[in-house]
């Protein structure tokens, strides 16, 4: 299965990204819809009205969030790995995303830029302009 293997930086805090990707609230603020999500060890999440779920796999505050994703089309789930590095006022954000179907690669790298960690990244561009 294939791995996506993306960066980022973005105008914010580790502790700011962490809780965008953490937060259920920041996270309906820059996807536009509906989310579940908690920063524990083990939780289960849904993201896009459910159309995206899965468990927190590992977390350690403002550095790392494993998760384990699934789709409702996908035969098996996928691994999802985000680590984030501070680097001045910014964040270096690393996204390993593993066993991802082969007929969705195109359109999940893409969809990773439009709209999950791009649209996290122009948030806080508009932010802190």
């Amino acid at each position: 299965m294939p791995t996506i293997e993306q960066t980022y930086e973005i105008n914010a805090s580790p502790e700011e990204v962490f809780e965008a990707l953490v937060n259920a609230d920041i996270i309906q603020d820059w996807s536009g819809d509906e989310a579940k999500m908690s920063p524990e060890v083990g939780a289960k999440f849904s993201l896009w009205g459910g159309q995206m779920f899965g468990t927190n796999l590992e977390v350690v505050k403002n550095k790392k969030l494993v998760q384990e994703w699934c789709y409702d089309q996908w035969e098996a789930p996928s691994k999802v790995t985000f680590t984030l590095k501070g680097k001045g006022k910014k964040t270096i954000v690393e996204l390993l995303h593993e066993d991802v179907p082969e007929k969705s690669v195109n359109s999940i790298s893409d969809g990773w830029n439009a709209y999950y960690l791009g649209a996290i990244q122009e948030m806080f561009d508009e932010a802190n302009p």
